[in-house]
């Protein structure tokens, strides 16, 4: 699989990174903030010199409870951002995480943006024509709430993974319809689902490839990961290369991390190690 960015192919046959950028006060995990230029200047260094593929930039954060963010606020932030990075780093890949067919329109326009990142699936009924009139590659999540933070689920889903698969299937037919080729969906880990929802259906994650469409897998540090252990946000990282590994060998094609360097390892490491035994392994010569 490709994608195609602005008439440059991204090849997705070794699956890519894509490091976070919040230019938001309030972003659950305090090691993605960046709050002024210099900051984000560095973090985009940093990130580029361990080995991103693209840079997400957000600036309204989606977590449970937190706090709105107008356009105008929205597109404040990005562009004091977004201005700062081009200087430094005009061939950077860069996406925007943003549900408002405005803000993208802005950010393709000024700023040479390269994908579209929507969380809500399209709530904004502008956004499918302007990702069809820019002719940039449009990321479609599962799970969060119209134009709002995220969903926080009362109760798990039985038909989870069936429901999902009917979800993108008509978005992304409905997309192609409109002239948008490339379309990557992201199942929205720890949008509207319960920990038992994530791991379900991280366990399903082949399932998703008869949709014919890349799979990016989003699940750094959430609470999938630190809930069950006991800990914080701020001590997953080991957590989230577990589930970043186990997400590689299922086939995922984008990783969406804070920490760039560990999942560019996995990638490494699980393209090199083959996954399951091989035919003919000895163990099964000894039953």
């Amino acid at each position: 699989m490709t994608l195609n960015l602005q008439g440059q192919l991204m090849d997705l046959s070794t699956p890519r990174v894509m490091g976070i950028l919040n230019v938001t006060p309030d972003s659950f995990f305090s090691g993605s903030r960046s709050q002024d230029a210099d900051a984000v200047v560095a973090r985009v260094s940093q990130m580029l010199a361990e080995g991103a593929d693209i840079i997400d930039v957000g600036a309204y954060s989606t977590r449970p409870g937190g706090t709105e963010v107008t356009a105008d606020e929205e597109m404040r932030r990005l562009d004091w951002a977004l201005t700062a990075l081009r200087k430094q780093f005009p061939q950077a890949v860069v996406s925007i995480d943003t549900f408002r067919a405005d803000v993208a329109r802005r950010c393709i326009a000024d700023f040479g943006v390269q994908l579209i990142n929507d969380i809500t699936a399209g709530s904004d009924p502008d956004m499918y024509k302007e990702v069809s009139r820019a002719r940039v590659p449009y990321i479609i999540m599962e799970g969060a709430a119209v134009g709002g933070p995220a969903v926080v689920p009362s109760s798990d889903r039985p038909q989870l993974v069936p429901d999902m698969l009917r979800f993108f299937a008509q978005r992304i037919q409905t997309l192609h319809d409109m002239g948008v080729v490339d379309v990557v969906i992201d199942p929205g880990f720890g949008f509207g689902k319960t920990v038992a929802d994530n791991h379900r259906l991280l366990h399903r994650l082949a399932d998703f490839h008869i949709l014919g469409a890349p799979i990016l897998v989003g699940v750094s540090r959430k609470s999938m990961i630190w809930r069950p252990l006991g800990i914080t946000p701020e001590q997953a990282l080991n957590g989230t290369t577990v589930l970043n590994t186990i997400a590689l060998m299922a086939g995922a094609h984008i990783l969406r991390v804070h920490d760039v360097q560990a999942a560019v390892q996995a990638v490494r490491l699980v393209k090199l190690a083959p996954c399951g035994p091989p035919a003919g392994d000895a163990r099964s010569s000894q039953r």
